[in-house]
């Protein structure tokens, strides 16, 4: 096998609003995360809305007003 083929792991925390929710290894020393099994609706049986990456607002920027009051009925 050969030798330096694999990046080297090191203990890893995940972190959740600034809490360590999670240890384990990876190639990174910390790892920031917006959702986690904790706090994810599936899993707590809560309603909550998690935008990712701005979708609503990078919709309403597209389209605006118009795709309520200009669709087709």
């Amino acid at each position: 096998m050969k030798k330096d083929a694999h990046p080297k792991a090191v203990p890893c925390k995940i972190m959740y609003q600034g809490k360590v929710v999670m240890e384990t290894l990876s190639t990174r020393p910390e790892i920031h995360v917006d959702v986690w099994s904790g706090v994810h609706p599936f899993w707590t049986g809560e309603e909550r809305f998690v935008d990712t990456e701005g979708r609503v607002d990078k919709f309403n920027k597209r389209f605006g007003d118009s795709y309520r009051t200009n669709r087709k009925k």
